[in-house]
């Protein structure tokens, strides 16, 4: 940030650029000097000011703040799609409903009422939570910044949080839609993606250099991303949680070197090199495979079997919810998930824990019944009666 010194008649000013307001206009901070050594000494104190948080826009409105918190923190610190989810939220919600209030007249009243007018928009909770995470996260950086003494946020409860009903492949459905796919191009794709419940943007950025065919795993350190100017880029995982080794069974080691050598063979007859940094999923010349492009690919496959209510992102439901059914242990169904914790498994597959329950039930019954089925149940005649 460099700003401006400019002769205005008699005066002089100082003019710093506070970022994009929400219809994407530059705002600026003008302040009015008499000399212009005072106008230089101002500018570098609005920049200092600026650069600390310590400036607050012209008029002080949440919009301002939002807008410049997206440039100034989001931007370079988070991922390019949480920065572009946000700005959607940001222009198409939270911005016409609450962007001409002054940051220091948002209320926890206010907050709580634009969470109900979302869901009487028709969002759904997650929507809506989502919403309370992001403008709790931009309020706690005005507090931060010393523009804010409290966190209005912090005095509001977002909704409760409601998971639709979930779809998945059952064992036959897995097996239907992987035996039909097998002559295709995506079959180690779609493979993966339900052996390993990988997220498609993880699976997308995977190298041959993260794969350990004779160990058997994938080691998950990235993620690929589409951004609206058209833009692929990779960036780390989702969270510190999202760093993972994933272990693979045979099938799916077997399914991962036939795949391997038909990119090598591809990679010999094209001319295009075959090295340890190239993606396991990606056209003949290398370049990375479209997230959209491999979604509709998944829903034409899908829809031509019956499936057209299974999504891609439904495989990584299907894997963990077969795994639960399974009896693995929810702690290696989370690892494996790259969940940040163990309670959003639980919570998200809730729905596996009347199953769940009835195996452990049978278990232990097995257990104690060989221990106990010779116990004779003797009636209860009263204290002090023989």
């Amino acid at each position: 940030m460099k700003g401006q010194v400019r002769k205005r008649g008699k005066s002089w000013v100082a003019i710093v650029p506070l970022g994009k307001d929400g219809q994407g206009k530059l705002k600026y901070k003008w302040v009015t000097c008499k000399t212009k050594k005072e106008a230089e000494a101002k500018r570098a104190e609005l920049i200092h000011m600026a650069n600390t948080g310590m400036l607050a826009s012209p008029k002080g409105m949440l919009a301002d703040f939002v807008t410049r918190w997206l440039e100034d923190y989001v931007k370079p610190n988070l991922s390019p799609r949480t920065y572009e989810g946000y700005l959607s939220i940001f222009r198409s919600r939270m911005g016409p409903a609450l962007g001409n209030i002054q940051l220091k007249n948002l209320k926890p009243e206010i907050i709580q009422k634009y969470y109900s007018d979302m869901l009487k928009a028709g969002l759904s909770t997650t929507s809506v939570r989502h919403h309370g995470m992001m403008l709790h996260s931009c309020l706690e950086h005005a507090v931060k910044w010393q523009l804010l003494a409290l966190n209005p946020a912090d005095a509001v409860k977002p909704p409760a949080n409601r998971y639709a009903e979930m779809n998945t492949l059952d064992e036959t459905g897995v097996r239907v839609v992987l035996e039909a796919a097998e002559k295709t191009p995506y079959f180690a794709l779609f493979s993966l993606a339900l052996y390993s419940g990988m997220r498609r943007s993880e699976l997308l950025a995977l190298r041959w250099s993260d794969v350990e065919l004779e160990n058997g795993e994938v080691y998950v350190s990235r993620s690929l991303h589409r951004l609206e100017n058209h833009e692929t880029v990779f960036r780390g995982t989702k969270t510190s949680k999202s760093n993972r080794t994933v272990a693979l069974g045979q099938t799916m080691i077997e399914i991962l070197k036939q795949h391997r050598d038909k990119q090598m063979d591809i990679c010999t007859s094209t001319g295009f090199p075959f090295t340890n940094d190239r993606l396991v999923f990606c056209h003949a010349d290398g370049k990375p495979m479209l997230p959209d492009s491999v979604s509709q690919a998944w829903v034409r496959h899908a829809k031509s079997l019956g499936y057209s209510h299974i999504r891609f992102h439904d495989l990584r439901h299907t894997s963990a919810t077969l795994m639960l059914k399974a009896g693995i242990h929810p702690k290696i169904v989370q690892e494996k998930l790259g969940h940040s914790s163990i309670v959003v498994t639980l919570d998200l597959y809730s729905h596996v824990s009347p199953g769940m329950q009835h195996q452990a039930a049978e278990k232990l019954d097995a257990i104690l019944g060989k221990n106990n089925s010779k116990i004779i149940a003797r009636p209860f005649l009263g204290e002090g009666i023989h």
